[in-house]
């Protein structure tokens, strides 16, 4: 009896955080990305908190996710509501949180079988 998941289920995991460095199925990425359940990891094009611009949500929207786990580097931040309509128009919730707990957050709606992203911006002005 096989008792142990196939190997074809591969789903990304966060698998370490720290500051500047997050870790991807034990991967390090040192810049901000984008992270989904059966996709691969994808850069997103933000350094700082203070960039996000409406094209950026628009960007997550296209996915279509039930949920978006934002994380704002080593404190809470909220974005502006204008920023995010694209997301609101299609119903699709944003969670604002630092980092660490924006990781935490993503595996558990990921193994709870969630389409949740994963948008977290890493780097020296996260």
């Amino acid at each position: 009896m096989k008792l142990h998941s196939d190997d074809t289920q591969q789903y990304q995991t966060v698998t370490g955080y720290h500051a500047g460095v997050v870790e991807i199925n034990a991967q390090p990425f040192d810049y901000s990305l984008t992270v989904l359940p059966e996709v691969p990891p994808r850069p997103w094009n933000v350094t700082r908190f203070e960039d996000l611009t409406a094209a950026h949500f628009e960007q997550i929207a296209e996915d279509k996710p039930d949920v978006v786990i934002l994380g704002t580097g080593e404190r809470q931040r909220f974005v502006h509501p204008r920023l995010i309509a694209s997301l609101s128009n299609l119903r699709i919730g944003v969670e604002s949180m630092d980092s660490q707990a924006a990781c935490r957050t993503y595996n558990i709606l990921m193994g709870e079988g969630r389409k949740v992203t994963l948008a977290l911006i890493v780097g020296s002005g996260a």
